[in-house]
């Protein structure tokens, strides 16, 4: 048996780094998680608690882990975005990417103002994700989103 709890809490930069990494997402670097993560608006984490069996009763039970991640990032009053909506491929189809959009929305909707603009870039099949709580495709024939890449100076 198997148990979650959440908490809204930035994860730490090692925690964060390992769970970008292991759910698919690409690399971040150390440096530029100590600075990003503490500007976080919002952070939800969900944490794993391995449940003692019979043939694991007399064992130290693990700490728990985290699992799955979500944060709002922006200025606080006119933009706000959702980003690092991760959780382990192992954890996943059990409801834990719905509860971490649940606590946001909660949050945007407790903290934003009506004017606020909320957005987020989806991948995949979690645009369905994201479209139950109310997110709609916004790509248009003459209204894009976009993208810069960091490019190294030479």
């Amino acid at each position: 048996m198997t148990s979650y709890t959440v908490l809204h809490q930035t994860p730490s930069v090692e925690t964060y780094l390992d769970l970008r990494l292991r759910s698919g997402m690409d690399p971040k670097s150390h440096s530029a998680a100590v600075i990003g993560l503490p500007n976080s608006l919002f952070s939800v984490q969900i944490l794993y608690h391995p449940q003692a069996t019979e043939a694991t009763a007399e064992t130290t039970l693990e700490p728990p882990t985290t699992v799955g991640i979500g944060r709002i990032i922006g200025d606080g009053a006119l933009f706000f975005q959702v980003v690092d909506i991760a959780v382990l491929p192992e954890h996943q189809g059990k409801g834990l990417g719905k509860r971490i959009m649940k606590d946001i929305e909660s949050w945007i909707v407790e903290n934003a103002p009506p004017t606020a603009e909320i957005t987020l870039s989806a991948d995949g099949r979690a645009k369905d994700l994201y479209a139950q709580y109310g997110f709609i495709e916004t790509s248009t024939y003459d209204n894009v989103g976009m993208t810069r890449p960091y490019i190294p100076e030479i």
